[in-house]
């Protein structure tokens, strides 16, 4: 017995912006009410796994450190790679939790 497919033989085309926004959506969806995530490009790498980042939306730098994910599996964040970053509203560091 041979089972039909329903589909009409075509699939989903990927949209980056679609994902890249859905990407930033669950992100939010994971922290706490406090944190501010804000994308970044990477001007600076400083010793001890710190990075400088400048901010897209102009509102200056921050001093990130990486989250523990990107440790584990050793993923390599380079001057100039577009960031994910989560700040504390305190002021502190900021947390480095996506490379795009």
């Amino acid at each position: 017995m041979v089972k039909k497919n329903n589909n009409s033989g075509h699939k989903k085309r990927y949209n980056p912006a679609l994902h890249k926004k859905s990407i930033i959506e669950n992100a939010q969806n994971n922290l706490d009410e406090d944190m501010e995530i804000k994308e970044g490009r990477v001007i600076e790498a400083l010793p001890a796994a710190l990075f400088r980042v400048k901010f897209d939306d102009g509102s200056g730098e921050a001093i990130c450190f990486l989250k523990g994910k990107i440790k584990v599996f050793k993923i390599k964040i380079l001057v100039g790679d577009k960031v994910l970053v989560e700040l504390d509203p305190y002021g502190g560091k900021g947390r480095i939790v996506r490379r795009f």
